[in-house]
């Protein structure tokens, strides 16, 4: 199992502040003998309808030496996720975890919105300080 990314307990925390479960850590999806681990599985009662909403979300720190490098790998590993937990779970919806930082910095930039929107890429952006989603895109 692969190391948690420096934010996965700031994102637990910020996730659980705005009212969701962690119901896996790490969401593990298993096919043949491999395994892949999303980092957190969570879900929510959705009061109006009585039903449970199911989310995955991948984090992912931007660390590298190019922010267009991590997005590159962020979105492979998203949508290789994303095509696993379609067959293993189709009513779990994936999200990209990123600070709020980088959403503004690299993720709403003109090189990344057209990829994001022809992909359907979902993402959560938070505040690291203040452990607290701070948008949701889907």
């Amino acid at each position: 199992m692969p190391a948690p990314d420096i934010y996965h307990h700031v994102v637990k925390n910020a996730l659980t502040k705005d009212g969701w479960t962690i119901t896996h850590d790490p969401y593990t999806l298993s096919f043949g003998q491999r395994n892949v681990f999303v980092d957190l599985g969570a879900e929510r009662l959705v009061a109006a309808e009585r039903n449970h909403e199911k989310i995955a979300v991948e984090i992912k720190s931007f660390h590298g030496a190019s922010d267009v490098r991590d997005l590159e790998m962020a979105l492979g590993q998203y949508v290789f996720y994303r095509s696993l937990l379609a067959r293993f779970e189709p009513g779990r919806k994936l999200f990209l975890a990123v600070p709020y930082s980088i959403f503004v910095s690299t993720l709403d930039e003109p090189i990344a919105r057209p990829v994001l929107e022809d992909l359907a890429v979902a993402c959560l952006a938070f505040d690291p300080h203040q452990e607290v989603i701070v948008t949701w895109t889907t």
